[in-house]
């Protein structure tokens, strides 16, 4: 299944260490399709690297970080009151949420070749 949400930038330490980060911004309907993509990425990272995910710094081949976030904006209207010489404020209801999902992947050369190929990722 191709991934239509989640567009991975990939960077890389001087000790070879990669890094995958992908972030999707959408609405209430979009977010079952975003997490399917994220249940898909993360379930053959664990399968395929199954005994060694955790910090890199402990000497595991690759880790993540998952993190969501739900916001909610409202416009207003502001108009100038010429008389009083001020600015009205009129808030306008909230709108519909909007979903923030930031998915950051990484690991050492192998697992990032095997992610890259995977995920056909450049």
């Amino acid at each position: 299944m191709p991934l239509n949400y989640l567009d991975f930038d990939h960077s890389e330490d001087t000790q070879g260490i990669g890094t995958f980060e992908a972030m999707a911004s959408v609405g209430p309907g979009q977010v079952p399709a975003v997490h399917a993509e994220i249940v898909q990425v993360l379930a053959w990272a664990f399968e395929h690297f199954p005994d060694s995910h955790g910090p890199l710094s402990e000497g595991f081949e690759w880790d993540h970080d998952l993190q969501g976030q739900q916001e909610h904006s409202a416009s207003e209207s502001i108009v100038f009151d010429e008389r009083s010489g001020l600015l009205v404020v009129m808030p306008d209801p909230p709108g519909i949420p909007r979903h923030t999902i930031t998915l950051s992947i990484s690991g050492l050369p192998d697992f990032c070749l095997a992610f890259r190929q995977r995920f056909e990722l450049g």
